[in-house]
């Protein structure tokens, strides 16, 4: 990177669970910036399934590994506005967005858009997610944990044995 002020990436979500689809997009996202922020997105009119604060521990405990080859820092955060009013809170320069299909391509692209217009000095980046982690969803990983189903092929070991208590039988 040629110049000296730090190069800062803003990678939004409501990792709810973090699955090995956000820890791909983390890792390519560490490689094009010197400091990374995710941002957990906390709306209101939303019941998650994990509370933000465990979700933020989770993110902290599975990124930081990712991104110590590169050299990045780890930021987490939480955000209730506009990604993009968050994003400039954060001094973000980029935002990253992972793709697994035509479908987010399609509605990343709409949302590029619009945040290009509100925000045109943060530009949105979009890293194609390999093609291990391309089926996966956070949507899905909760539908399988909650009926009993192994969900260890689809998340990172320190979110297993939260869901499983969460979703322990009573």
């Amino acid at each position: 990177m040629t110049s000296s002020a730090p190069r800062t990436a803003f990678y939004t979500g409501s990792f709810d669970p973090v699955t090995n689809g956000h820890a791909d997009v983390i890792a390519g996202a560490a490689r094009l910036c010197d400091r990374l922020v995710l941002a957990i997105g906390v709306h209101p009119g939303k019941t998650p399934l994990l509370p933000a604060e465990q979700r933020a521990a989770l993110l902290r405990e599975i990124a930081t590994p990712l991104l110590a080859a590169s050299g990045a820092t780890l930021d987490v955060v939480t955000f209730d506005d506009l990604a993009v009013d968050a994003a400039r809170r954060a001094g973000a320069t980029i935002v990253v967005r992972g793709l697994r299909d035509g479908t987010d391509l399609d509605y990343e692209m709409q949302m590029a858009g619009m945040n290009a217009v509100m925000a045109p000095e943060i530009q949105t980046v979009f890293l194609p997610a390999s093609g291990a982690v391309r089926h996966i969803t956070a949507t899905l990983v909760r539908q399988i944990a909650a009926m009993g189903g192994d969900v260890s092929p689809f998340v990172p070991a320190a979110v297993l044995p939260v869901l499983a208590e969460r979703f322990a039988r009573r």
